[in-house]
């Protein structure tokens, strides 16, 4: 494979898809042969993006001798199947996050790819976006002091039925938008060992907005704040405060139509907040081309590996049932 492109099937065709193939037409080293939908125009929608051909039949994708590997845009209730079916073909995937709702599902997932020798690598996009990146770095070298604590916050309206962003097969909160500030908390800071949750406005049974609050046995904190309650009319945001013992980064992210307005700043005590200024570019591509070098014996797949997203799911998991229980749950006891 080193001397050729990578060939991809997608399996989905709705935003997600589309971000992906629009990323795919951009990556040298790999090509989109096919993508898959029930819906044969949407599926040549989003081929029609990366020069792909459409396909209404997934199971013809994943089983083609010429493809490489599969990208999985599918609804995360529907992950389990469709993944395995492609390790089991001895394809390379790389799946959308969530990639479960249940850990025994995600863990079999896990155990397809090692039983088969391939790469199940996790949209944990956090971890290819610039600004969760240069605290990453910061809280490596130490430069600002020790890490003292994180709050983030990720607030759109998709449970509201009137909603832009409403789909109606999307989970709760716990895992829809909190498993990104876990993965981040988790990448920052290492393992909690324990976390308290608490759920406020429920639709049908699920909590709309939740707020956890992670505990390290070390002085140190994580507060992970996510909604899906916000006025139809308010755009979807996303950011974060990390205190260090020398400094405070803080961004603040508002999505809309076009490019997202992103305010990333650090204080100190020497003068007040600043900007910033970080080299652009698109996430989503990032993590696709460290995907596609991956598979190519190129690059390090550990940071998107599926165990660190089956770290995260555990501490949704642990939110699920410290809301149901009313306390505070040891994360060991996860299992």
């Amino acid at each position: 494979m080193a001397n050729r492109k990578i060939r991809i099937g997608i399996l989905g065709a709705g935003a997600m898809a589309a971000e992906h193939a629009a990323a795919y037409a951009d990556i040298p080293n790999a090509e989109v042969v096919g993508v898959f939908a029930r819906d044969v125009e949407r599926a040549r929608s989003v081929a029609r993006a990366c020069g792909a051909q459409p396909c209404i039949d997934a199971a013809a994708l994943i089983e083609n001798d010429a493809v490489d590997a599969i990208d999985v845009c599918l609804p995360s209730t529907i992950h389990h199947s469709f993944v395995v079916a492609a390790l089991s073909h001895a394809k390379h995937v790389f799946c959308e996050t969530p990639l479960a709702l249940r850990l025994a599902e995600a863990r079999s997932m896990r155990d397809a790819a090692r039983r088969a020798g391939r790469l199940l690598q996790v949209g944990l996009l956090m971890r290819s976006v610039a600004p969760y990146e240069h605290v990453k770095a910061a809280a490596e070298t130490g430069e600002y002091g020790r890490l003292l604590s994180l709050e983030t916050y990720r607030l759109g309206s998709y449970l509201r039925p009137g909603a832009a962003d409403h789909k109606s097969h999307y989970s709760d909160p716990s895992t829809e938008l909190m498993t990104f500030d876990y993965d981040f908390a988790n990448w920052l800071l290492g393992p909690p060992v324990r976390l308290s949750a608490s759920a406020a406005g429920f639709v049908q049974d699920r909590p709309g907005e939740i707020s956890a609050v992670l505990s390290y046995g070390n002085g140190r904190h994580a507060t992970i704040v996510a909604s899906g309650l916000m006025p139809v009319s308010y755009p979807f945001s996303a950011g974060f405060r990390v205190l260090f013992e020398r400094a405070l980064f803080e961004l603040q992210n508002v999505f809309g139509d076009g490019t997202p307005r992103s305010i990333f700043t650090i204080c100190d005590d020497a003068s007040g907040p600043r900007d910033v200024t970080l080299r652009r570019r698109n996430p989503y591509q990032a993590e696709l081309q460290r995907f596609v070098d991956c598979i190519r014996g190129q690059a390090d797949p550990a940071l998107l590996d599926v165990e660190r997203a089956i770290e995260a799911l555990k501490l949704s998991i642990a939110t699920q049932r410290s809301l149901e229980g009313a306390r505070a749950i040891e994360i060991d006891a996860i299992t």
